[in-house]
């Protein structure tokens, strides 16, 4: 295993869509287990392979329990409606005021392409949002209202 260097937001690769996982094998297996020690490292709660220059519909969350490996995602059901902080590993030290379900299902494939669901709320819900928005190009901050000064974090 070993760290992958996160990209920032002016990097062009952030701004593409990924293209879908074909092969189930050992290069896929070091990059899920390379994420998972990034975004460890990193102390962040979901990771996306374009955030690490790789343009592959993959993603790793950290539940709090677990990271989960979610390979092809695609969200399959939301409901409510949360509006908070947040931010991301790519573009550092900023935040911002997100609208995003506060329940979620996202239905993935493992390393090993079997397929299955997986629900979450609040943090976990959009964390999936947030990463799976990654996978086609987007950025937290084109669906922000705004900003978040560091006053009204530190109330929040």
């Amino acid at each position: 295993m070993g760290l992958r260097k996160i990209l920032t937001d002016e990097n062009p690769a952030l701004h593409k869509v990924c293209k879908p996982v074909t092969s189930f094998d050992s290069k896929l297996h070091k990059l899920l287990d390379d994420m998972g020690q990034t975004l460890d490292d990193a102390e962040g709660v979901g990771l996306a392979a374009p955030q690490v220059g790789i343009l592959r519909r993959v993603v790793v969350v950290d539940t709090g329990e677990e990271i989960l490996e979610l390979v092809n995602p695609v969200l399959v059901r939301t409901d409510g409606q949360q509006e908070g902080p947040e931010g991301c590993l790519s573009v550092p030290g900023r935040y911002g005021l997100v609208k995003r379900p506060n329940y979620a299902v996202v239905r993935a494939q493992d390393r090993f392409g079997q397929w299955f669901e997986v629900e979450g709320e609040e943090l976990i819900a959009r964390c999936f949002c947030h990463e799976l928005d990654h996978l086609d190009g987007k950025l937290y901050t084109e669906v922000m209202e705004r900003f978040l000064t560091d006053e009204e974090l530190d109330r929040m």
